[in-house]
C-alpha cells in the first residue's frame, strides 16, 4: 500500500471541489483530489447540463408544432429523432467533463485519484491501494435519486434521474412517482417528445414547497399538454403486467400501466459509505453531515460543501459554498451559508424563477406585508411571444419596505428573478425596483410597473 502526504485531500469532483482544488493549488498547496466516478458530479453528468440540453430539444419540438400560430406553415407532421436528442445531450456533457478534466491536469500540485474514498482516521483516507493523508479534508460527495420503500419496487425495473439519461428508447408511456422538480420537468420534456405521461403524486399539490397559486397553475399548463396528474394519491404501488408496469394508487382508482417508470421522490447524501464514523464526523438522521455557518464539520480539519451537507441542493449552492470556504481559509474574508438568499429555477416551460420568502412563509412570520401581481396576458413580451401562462409576484415587508420575495412564473422567469435577487442582496428598498428604468419590451420590465402597485397582503 501506497502512503502519501498532502496539504488537503478533496473528496469528490462536483461543483465545489475542481474551483477548491483551483484556489488551494494557487496557493501552493499540494492537493489530491479523488473521484470515484465521472468528474462534474450530478449537474454536468446527470442533472443540470443533460437535462437542459434535453429540455432545449423538446422546446424545440413544441414551438415547431406550433409554428401555424406564429403564420409559419411546415410540410408534413413533426417528427422527433431520441436518438439524436440523447447524441445532442451526451455531446453537451461530454464536452463540459473534458474541460473540466482537462482544467484539473492542468494544475500545478494537484493529484487526481480515481476510486472511492473511505476515512481510515479523520486525517487519513484509503483510495483503492493508496492511503492518502492531509491536515485539511474537504467532503463534496454529492447525493443521489431516493428509491422509495413501496409495494413492489424492486419486482420492477424503474429508472430514476441517473438512468433516465442512458435510454436510448422514447418511452411508450412514462409514468413518473413524484411531481416535484426534477418528475415535473422529465414529465414535460418527455410530453414534448410524444410520449404519453402520467405523473403520481402523494401529496395534495405538485411542488408542495412553492405557493398554492404557482402549484396550480404549473397543474394547468402540464395538463394542457396533455399530461396526466393524479394528485393525493396513496397506496402506491408496483407490479409486472406483460411487458409492461402497472403503477396503483388510491383505491378504487383505475392502475396507469406504463412502458417505463421514473421515480422522482426526492435525494439521499452521499454520506452513508465514507466511513465517517472512523473519522468522527457527525452526520443528522437523514444522513447530511452536519457543518456550521462556515461549512465547518463537528472534526477540526474537515468541511462539507455541497449536496451532501443539506444546505442547498443545486449546483449554485455547491459552488456556493466553495466560494465561502476558499474565503474564509485564503481571503481573511468571514462569509458564511447564512448570507445566502434562497434561489432556484424551476426548468418547465414556461420556467419558474424564484427568490426570497414565498407568500405562505410571509404569512407565517406575521409581519405586515405588501403583495404585487401581475399576470403574463398582461406582460407585453410574453404576449407578442405568445408565451401568455405564468404569472409575476413580488412580496414586500410593509414597515421596512425590504423585498421579502419574488416568483416569476413565464418565459424568462430564470433570468428575470435575478433582477429581483440582486436587489435583496445589496439590501435596497422595493422603491429602487420601482424607480427603475429597463429596457423595452422585455418581460422584467414590468417588474418596476409591478413594485408601484403593490397591495396589503390580505
Amino acid at each position: 500500500m501506497t502512503a502519501k502526504t498532502f496539504d488537503t485531500i478533496i473528496i469528490g469532483a462536483g461543483q465545489a471541489g475542481p474551483p477548491l482544488a483551483g484556489r488551494l493549488t494557487a496557493a501552493g498547496m499540494s492537493v489530491a483530489l479523488i473521484e470515484r466516478k465521472l468528474v462534474g458530479g450530478t449537474c454536468v453528468n446527470t442533472g443540470c447540463m443533460p437535462t437542459k440540453a434535453m429540455v432545449a430539444s423538446a422546446y424545440a419540438a413544441h414551438l415547431a408544432r406550433r409554428a401555424a400560430d406564429y403564420g409559419v406553415t411546415l410540410s408534413g407532421s413533426v417528427g422527433v429523432d431520441y436518438r439524436a436528442i440523447k447524441a445532442r445531450k451526451d455531446k453537451v456533457s461530454n464536452d463540459a467533463r473534458g474541460n473540466l478534466e482537462s482544467w484539473i491536469a492542468g494544475m500545478d500540485h494537484c493529484t487526481l485519484y480515481r476510486g472511492h474514498a473511505r476515512f481510515v482516521t479523520a486525517n487519513t483516507v484509503r483510495v483503492g491501494d493508496d492511503l492518502l493523508t492531509a491536515e485539511k479534508i474537504f467532503l463534496n460527495t454529492g447525493g443521489r435519486a431516493s428509491v422509495p420503500d413501496l409495494p413492489g419496487v424492486n419486482d420492477i425495473s424503474y429508472l430514476i434521474n441517473s438512468s433516465m439519461m442512458d435510454l436510448d428508447v422514447l418511452p411508450r408511456h412514462l409514468v413518473v412517482v413524484g411531481g416535484s422538480y426534477v418528475s415535473l420537468e422529465f414529465a414535460q420534456m418527455f410530453r414534448r417528445f410524444g410520449s404519453e405521461v402520467t405523473v403520481i403524486e402523494k401529496s395534495p399539490r405538485l411542488i408542495a414547497r412553492e405557493d398554492e397559486d404557482v402549484s396550480a397553475a404549473i397543474l394547468s399548463i402540464l395538463e394542457n399538454e396533455g399530461i396526466t396528474v393524479h394528485l393525493g394519491a396513496d397506496e402506491i404501488r408496483f407490479a409486472k403486467q406483460g411487458n409492461e408496469i402497472a403503477v396503483t394508487f388510491t383505491a378504487g382508482k383505475a392502475p396507469a400501466v406504463g412502458s417505463h417508470v421514473l421515480l422522482a421522490v426526492g435525494r439521499t447524501p452521499n454520506t452513508d459509505d465514507l466511513g465517517l464514523d472512523k473519522a468522527g464526523v457527525e452526520i443528522d438522521k437523514r444522513g447530511f453531515i452536519v457543518v456550521d455557518d462556515q461549512l465547518r464539520t463537528s472534526v477540526p480539519g474537515i468541511w462539507a460543501m455541497g449536496d451532501c451537507n443539506g444546505k442547498g441542493a443545486f449546483t449554485h449552492t455547491s459552488y456556493n459554498d466553495y466560494e465561502i470556504v476558499a474565503a474564509n481559509l485564503l481571503d481573511n474574508d468571514p462569509r458564511k451559508v447564512s448570507d445566502r438568499i434562497e434561489a432556484y429555477a424551476l426548468y418547465t416551460d414556461p420556467p419558474l424563477g424564484r427568490c426570497g420568502m414565498t407568500e405562505t412563509a410571509v404569512r407565517k412570520s406575521g409581519r405586515r406585508a405588501l403583495v404585487g401581481l401581475r399576470p403574463m396576458t398582461r406582460v407585453g413580451r410574453a404576449v407578442e411571444k405568445g408565451e401568455t401562462q405564468g404569472f409575476m409576484k413580488i412580496l414586500v415587508d410593509a414597515d421596512t419596505k425590504e423585498i421579502l420575495g419574488c416568483s416569476v412564473l413565464g418565459p424568462g422567469g430564470d433570468e428575470a428573478i435575478h433582477c429581483v435577487l440582486d436587489l435583496m442582496y445589496a439590501k435596497a428598498p422595493v422603491s429602487t425596483l420601482a424607480r427603475a428604468t429597463h429596457i423595452h419590451p422585455n418581460v422584467s420590465e414590468l417588474l418596476p410597473t409591478i413594485a408601484q402597485e403593490l397591495k396589503p397582503l390580505a
